[in-house]
């Protein structure tokens, strides 16, 4: 579904081998993972939400013509999950998807807020993703962690409520706290306190930053939100100034070729300044963001990266190792799958 990027027939040499590549996935949202058979069946239960109940209409209904449009479908999913049941099956058929790409670890931003102002307590809310989490990794080898978020279009109100329910309410398995929406009219900086309180609770700050405007608001999420990691942050590749900061200080940018392009703020994909900041020194890692609503897939931006990055199976390898270094998971997590990857990768270059 969604608003596409056309790929190069050279990444096809590659497909094969990356479907079978052990990665870690660090963002991704989770109303934006769901597959349009959960979003038809949700839309059937909630018919006054407006969402389409037919697959083939989700594709339409998921035709973006510019941000603020992909903000308000966005949103109009959202308003599907109005149980702690519609958040449990959400949940874990992400997994699901997640693990039919060999993700063997994944970040996922979640945005409670929204839920919990559709009626379903925090408390019920964290028990259904719980579950669902325990679960997935019981019965698809998956390990979730998870990222909250402020809604930056609803404002204060929502930081509030969102590092009170991270700070009080969040289970061990949240690892991170995040800033996503629109980012114009959305200051970074007025989240300065939200963030100080979270980060004050061991949580890693990753707001996203340098999406949809400029460099300054990459800035912002550095100095002000004490930023470790940055959603999207393509506006850097303008300031060479910013590009010289985030080398130095080793702050890695969560890349989604596919999703700049949906929301049009990348025109075309050979123009999408992954290479130049790759190649000026900047971690760069590449993810699916809200896949079915983009027609993506992990596997489909690692096959985008490839192209773009000139890789072959050994920078494949490497890519994927990077995701896994400048994750938030557990020690024995990161290793085991490390260990994984290397023997994939070994096994591939024995079979050439």
């Amino acid at each position: 579904m969604g608003q596409t990027a056309p790929v190069s027939t050279a990444v096809s040499d590659h497909s094969g081998f990356i479907a079978g590549l052990p990665k870690a996935e660090l963002h991704v949202h989770h109303v934006g993972s769901a597959r349009p058979e959960t979003v038809a069946r949700l839309a059937a239960r909630h018919p006054d939400a407006g969402v389409p109940q037919e697959v083939e209409s989700l594709r339409e209904f998921f035709t973006f013509t510019d941000f603020a449009h992909f903000i308000d479908v966005y949103l109009a999913t959202v308003s599907l999950l109005r149980t702690p049941e519609d958040i449990r099956l959400l949940t874990y058929e992400v997994a699901e998807g997640l693990a039919a790409q060999r993700v063997r670890y994944a970040e996922v931003t979640m945005t409670p807020y929204t839920s919990v102002r559709m009626g379903i307590p925090i408390e019920a809310y964290t028990e259904a993703i719980e579950d669902a989490r325990v679960a997935a990794e019981r019965d698809l080898g998956v390990v979730l962690r998870w990222i909250y978020d402020i809604p930056g279009e609803a404002g204060l109100a929502s930081a509030d409520a969102t590092v009170t329910y991270a700070v009080e309410h969040g289970p061990g398995s949240l690892v991170g706290f995040g800033l996503g929406g629109p980012e114009i009219g959305v200051p970074r900086a007025q989240f300065a306190p939200h963030f100080a309180r979270a980060r004050a609770a061991g949580l890693h700050s990753v707001p996203h930053a340098g999406e949809s405007v400029g460099p300054q608001s990459i800035w912002e999420a550095l100095t002000d939100l004490g930023a470790e990691r940055i959603g999207h942050g393509i506006a850097a590749a303008a300031d060479p100034a910013l590009v010289a900061h985030l080398v130095e200080h080793r702050i890695p940018l969560e890349i989604s070729p596919t999703s700049n392009i949906a929301t049009r703020v990348v025109e075309r994909l050979e123009h999408h300044p992954i290479r130049v900041l790759r190649d000026a020194g900047v971690i760069v890692t590449v993810n699916s963001d809200d896949p079915p609503m983009f027609g993506t897939t992990l596997n489909r931006e690692y096959a985008i990266a490839a192209d773009l990055l000139d890789l072959d199976t050994g920078g494949l390898v490497a890519l994927a190792q990077t995701a896994i270094d400048v994750s938030f998971a557990p020690a024995d997590v990161k290793a085991r799958i490390g260990a994984e990857l290397a023997a994939y990768g070994a096994t591939a270059v024995t079979a050439r």
